[in-house]
C-alpha cells in the first residue's frame, strides 16, 4: 500500500499534478486511487469526469473520488456528536451553542484521513495519490492526529467520577451503540492513522510550487512543519516554468529570467530532496490523455509511485534545555559557517551557499546560539527563550 498526498498553495496546479501522476501510475500498471479532500474540489475538473463520494471507476486501474466531508463526519462522529451536545445543554449551554461545540475542532480533517486510510487499507488500490486542500488547511490537518487523542481524552474526562457508572445507562438509552466504545475506536483509529501517516515506506509527501517568492516561502514553511510532526517529504514539483529559450518578447524574456532565479533558489532550499519541472503548457489541460501527457513529461522514466528520497529532510532534537536542529547539506562544501536570525527566519551562508530557513515557533523564540557543518549536516543550537527586562515605570517625579 502507497500514500502519495501533494500539498501546496491554492492555484499551484497541484490538482493537476496530483491526477497526472494517478493517472501515470495506473499506464504503469498500479490499482491506483486519486482523492481529493478539498472542501472546493476541482479533481472532476482535471480528471473531465463525473465524481461522487465514493471511487468512481475510470478506467481499467484507475478510480477517482471526492470526498463528503459532511457524509463522513455525520458516518464517524453522529452519535457521538449528540451525546456530547446533550451533555452540553445540561450544563447549561443554549442550543444552538451546543451544537457547535459538539464538534471536536478538526474534526473534518481526521474524518477526510481515516476515509483515505480505510480505502488504502482494506480497498484494492495499490496506491492511493491524494490532492489536499491548500497548504495551510493540510498541515492543520496532518497535525489533528496528535492533537485529537489529547482532546477527546479530555472531553471524556469532564465528569471522571460518573463516566463508568453512566455507561450503563448511557448504553439503555441508546441501545443501538456504546458512546464511550465508538469513541474509543475512533482514537486508536486515529492513532493507526499516525502510525500510517508517518512511516515513510507508505506515505510520501510532495510539495508543489511555481517559481515565485511568497509560494516557495509556503512551501518551506509546510517542510518545516511536516518535518517537525515526522511526515516524510520525498520530492518538490515546480510547475509552470517558462522555457527561457522559447520567451519571445521583452516582457516574457524578462519573466522567464525572473522564474529561473526563483528555480534556483527552490533547487537550493529543497536539497537533498529530487525535483520534478513541468512546463507552463499554453492551454487549459484536462481529461485522460491530457493528464497522461503531462505525467510522462513530469516524471520520464521515474516511476512516481517509489519512494524518492529515503532520509530525513531536517529533525529537532531537545538536549537539556536547549534545541538543535540538524538539516541535511550533502552537496555543500565545507567551509565557514555564519548565521543571523530575524523574527521565524534563520539566514545561513556556508561558502557560497545560502538558505533561509522557516523556523517553527518553539525556535523562533529562542536565541541561536551557534551553528556547525559537520559530514554533510548542519547543526543549529537554540539556547532557552530570552526573556526581555521589564522597563521600569516612570511618573513625572521620574523612575519609580
Amino acid at each position: 500500500m502507497r500514500l502519495i498526498l501533494y500539498l501546496g498553495k491554492g492555484g499551484v496546479g497541484k490538482t493537476t499534478t496530483a491526477a497526472a501522476t494517478a493517472v501515470r501510475a495506473a499506464e504503469l500498471g498500479y490499482r491506483t486511487l486519486v482523492v481529493s479532500t478539498d472542501v472546493a474540489h476541482s479533481l472532476a475538473d482535471a480528471l473531465d469526469a463525473p465524481l461522487g463520494s465514493k471511487p468512481t471507476q475510470l478506467t481499467e486501474r484507475l478510480w477517482g473520488q471526492e470526498i463528503n466531508v459532511l457524509d463522513e463526519v455525520r458516518d464517524h462522529w453522529g452519535e457521538l456528536r449528540g451525546y456530547l451536545a446533550n451533555l452540553l445543554r445540561r450544563k447549561g449551554v443554549d442550543d444552538v451553542a451546543a451544537e457547535e461545540l459538539a464538534i471536536i475542532p478538526g474534526m473534518e480533517e481526521v474524518v477526510s484521513l481515516l476515509h483515505i486510510r480505510r480505502q488504502a487499507k482494506h480497498g484494492t488500490f495499490d496506491v492511493v495519490v491524494v490532492d489536499a486542500a491548500p497548504t495551510g488547511e493540510t498541515v492543520r490537518l496532518l497535525t489533528m492526529p496528535e492533537s485529537f487523542s489529547w482532546y477527546a481524552t479530555r472531553v471524556m474526562d469532564w465528569e471522571p467520577q460518573t463516566l463508568k457508572a453512566a455507561r450503563p445507562l448511557v448504553k439503555q438509552l441508546v441501545p443501538a451503540t456504546d458512546i464511550f466504545a465508538t469513541l474509543d475506536r475512533l482514537t486508536k483509529g486515529v492513532e493507526a492513522l499516525r502510525d500510517n501517516l508517518t512511516n515513510p515506506e507508505i506515505s510520501s509527501y510532495r510539495l508543489v510550487i511555481n517559481p515565485e517568492r511568497m509560494v516557495i516561502k509556503e512551501a518551506q514553511r509546510a517542510a518545516t512543519y511536516l518535518a517537525l510532526f515526522g511526515y516524510p517529504v520525498d520530492g518538490v514539483v515546480i510547475n509552470r516554468v517558462l522555457p527561457i529559450e522559447q520567451a519571445e518578447g521583452e516582457f516574457m524574456r524578462e519573466l522567464a529570467r525572473i522564474q529561473q532565479g526563483y528555480r534556483q533558489m527552490a533547487y537550493d532550499l529543497f536539497q537533498p530532496l529530487p525535483i520534478w519541472e513541468g512546463p507552463h503548457y499554453a492551454r487549459d489541460l484536462a481529461g485522460l490523455e491530457d493528464l497522461g501527457m503531462v505525467g510522462r513529461k513530469l516524471f520520464g522514466d521515474v516511476d512516481p509511485v517509489k519512494v524518492q528520497f529515503h532520509g530525513k529532510t531536517q529533525e529537532i532534537v531537545k538536549d537539556g534545555e536547549e534545541y538543535i536542529m540538524r538539516l541535511p547539506l550533502p552537496h555543500v562544501e565545507i567551509a565557514k559557517v555564519s548565521m543571523t536570525k530575524r523574527g521565524d527566519e534563520l539566514f545561513i551562508e556556508i561558502g557560497n551557499f545560502r538558505r533561509d530557513m522557516i523556523l517553527p515557533m518553539a525556535l523562533a523564540e529562542r536565541p541561536a546560539r551557534r551553528a556547525v557543518f559537520r559530514n554533510g549536516v548542519l547543526e543549529v543550537r537554540f539556547g532557552e527563550p530570552e526573556t526581555l527586562p521589564l522597563e521600569p515605570a516612570t511618573s513625572e517625579h521620574g523612575v519609580v
